[in-house]
């Protein structure tokens, strides 16, 4: 539902969030959020910053092999900002997920990263009060809880836990809810920075609200009115990826939260604005279903939610969002848990090819390779793989699209130095195998990029664990605090304007002014289109072309595979999420053949279908 709004009427605000970007550590522009900071000191409504830090959007390596989302320094540049922000404002900060993977080791590099900031001498006269909650979750308890089958997968496409993916993982986080938050923030309100474990995306969105609602005294989030737990819950949906519900999407975002749940969102970059449609359209951003979003607790039902345009013409009212607690169904509280285990070594090469005679009979060419390193290796003992990823080649007429065809081939096994055995001996055949008609006889492949043969990659990780634990009462609570105390606005004005005739466009591409695809987690790939106007998009939807049975076959899957299919009509939207798959059978982003972790390069099948034909 769509409507005009005037800013502030009737409302009574409960307190403002500013997230100047989607992610700690890509960077953002001081001057970009300093009138927002302005208007929040001079408004006296209580105001924090807020960023997530963390997804399993970029793979299983973070929590396998210990690495972060950015480097070092990057965290560093972005805290620096931050505490000068928090120095002359005094609103506090509130990380979510800190370091990509949001475990102890890198919520604590975090913390120590604001030491050394404090201690420099810039900063060493500032004092400010810092809060670490951790989320590791040991390996004990999980298999205590597999045993009892308190533990499922987080979604139809997981695959059941076992004890070996357990013992295999090497560090396990639980994804917290708002209460491990609100429970430091009663404890020390005197904080200014909290940095937060693996958490919900919107978790500490959902507390600092809370935190206020509750007049900064402790109480269970699972007892505000669904009404207004809705609220909180798709306001830090929205915001935790910054601005991009705004077109063109922003770096920053603003929320203004009131008491009743309602819930006011503006993009702070200069030339962008949030429409309701930008704003409904958010729900469906990596997500398996827009109308409902499930989390920590329960989930929100966004079925009856509401977009107004605001007075500003640049930011957006919502309302109507309820949240609905698992325990009120008779269901416990839920935590996901996420983690990954290395599972080999990998090595890879690249290079091209340019013979049309060889292009047109390459997928041969690449089976005989793969059968001489095979031979070659027949002494070996050790598991191993070879696959390879061609760019660039139309497998229908087998040509190249641009005259010549990309290779990157990718080996695995279990030790490096036979995976780069391999890599070379694929590598070679490459070179060196022959074939049918065949007239350059000095080598078929163009390498050395770089100046090497082979790359090693270092160990390959794979997403292990990916599911719901079952708590016990007062468990999503926090169990550890660790304190460290160290010293283009668009005119509201009418115009002329003339009824233009609708015209029928040809191709899904003409229809929708955003056709993507995105992770949904590791285990599955959503497409959304969102289509130009309500005609359009009423045309389409009337049609019926777009249905169940039409993804399964672009994708080549069974209409069972399918695990979402439908519209939403809020956003002008079509909505589809699939398993996700490699050479025919479902498999979690990241490890051994990826090459699309985000999933984004996966609608381009939709983009040209054409409507007319379907």
């Amino acid at each position: 539902m769509v409507s005009n709004a005037t800013v502030g009427a009737g409302l009574e605000p409960l307190c403002r969030i500013i997230t100047p970007i989607g992610m700690l550590g890509y960077g953002f522009n001081e001057a970009e959020i300093k009138d927002a900071l302005e208007s929040s000191v001079q408004s006296g409504i209580p105001t924090a910053i807020i960023l997530d830090s963390g997804s399993t959007d970029s793979g299983p390596a973070k929590l396998a092999l210990g690495t972060m989302t950015c480097p070092r320094a990057s965290y560093e540049r972005d805290l620096r900002k931050l505490i000068a922000i928090i120095t002359k404002y005094r609103f506090p900060v509130l990380i979510g997920s800190g370091g990509g993977d949001g475990s102890d080791a890198h919520v604590k590099e975090l913390v120590n990263i604001v030491e050394e900031i404090l201690a420099s001498s810039d900063n060493n006269s500032t004092q400010l009060k810092v809060i670490a909650i951790y989320s590791d979750i040991d390996s004990d308890l999980v298999l205590e809880r597999l045993e009892a089958g308190a533990i499922s997968g987080c979604g139809p496409c997981v695959p059941t836990l076992t004890v070996e993916d357990v013992k295999a993982s090497k560090t396990i986080v639980g994804q917290m809810g708002p209460e491990p938050y609100i429970r430091a923030m009663t404890t020390h309100p005197d904080f200014d920075i909290i940095i937060g474990g693996r958490s919900y995306d919107p978790a500490p969105y959902v507390a600092f609200s809370a935190y206020h609602a509750f007049d900064q005294r402790y109480s269970q989030v699972l007892a505000l009115d669904r009404h207004i737990l809705g609220g909180f819950t798709h306001m830090g949906k929205i915001m935790e990826c910054g601005g991009l519900c705004a077109t063109p999407k922003s770096p920053s975002c603003q929320a203004t939260v009131y008491r009743d749940g309602t819930f006011d969102v503006k993009p702070l970059m200069p030339g962008a604005v949030c429409t309701p449609t930008t704003v409904a359209a958010h729900t469906l951003y990596e997500k398996s279903r827009p109308d409902q979003l499930h989390g920590p607790g329960g989930y929100i039902d966004l079925s009856a939610s509401t977009y107004s345009t605001l007075s500003d013409n640049c930011s957006v009212r919502v309302s109507g969002t309820t949240f609905h607690s698992s325990k009120e169904s008779g269901d416990s509280y839920t935590v996901k848990l996420e983690s990954a285990k290395v599972i080999g070594y990998r090595t890879i090469f690249i290079g091209s090819f340019i013979d049309p005679i060889l292009i047109s009979q390459l997928q041969s060419l690449l089976h005989r390779v793969k059968a001489y390193v095979t031979q070659q290796h027949s002494h070996t003992s050790e598991k191993w793989e070879l696959g390879f990823h061609t760019y660039g080649y139309d497998e229908t007429n087998k040509t190249a699209h641009m005259g010549n065809v990309f290779v990157v081939a990718e080996a695995l096994a279990e030790t490096q130095a036979t995976a780069t055995s391999i890599a070379s001996t694929a590598r070679v055949g490459c070179i060196h195998g022959p074939y049918e008609g065949q007239k350059a006889t000095s080598g078929n492949f163009g390498f050395g990029l770089g100046g090497k043969g082979e790359i090693e990659t270092g160990p390959c990780a794979e997403f292990s664990i990916y599911h719901l634990m079952e708590l016990k009462e007062a468990e999503e609570d926090a169990v550890e605090i660790d304190q460290l105390n160290k010293a283009a606005k668009k005119s509201a004005g009418t115009s002329n304007t003339a009824e233009v005739p609708f015209i029928l466009p040809q191709t899904v591409g003409e229809a929708a002014k955003v056709i993507r695809s995105k992770n949904a987690g590791p285990y599955e790939i959503t497409f959304d289109i969102i289509f130009n106007d309500t005609k359009t998009y009423d045309h389409v939807k009337n049609t019926g072309i777009l249905r169940t049975e039409l993804i399964a076959k672009i994708y080549n899957l069974c209409v069972d595979d399918i695990v979402y299919c439908g519209f939403f009509d809020q956003a002008l939207a079509f909505k589809a999420t699939i398993p996700r798959m490699r050479s025919g059978k479902p498999v979690a982003s990241g490890g051994f053949m990826e090459d699309d972790v985000h999933g984004s390069q996966k609608y381009l099948p939709l983009m040209s279908l054409k409507l007319d034909t379907i």
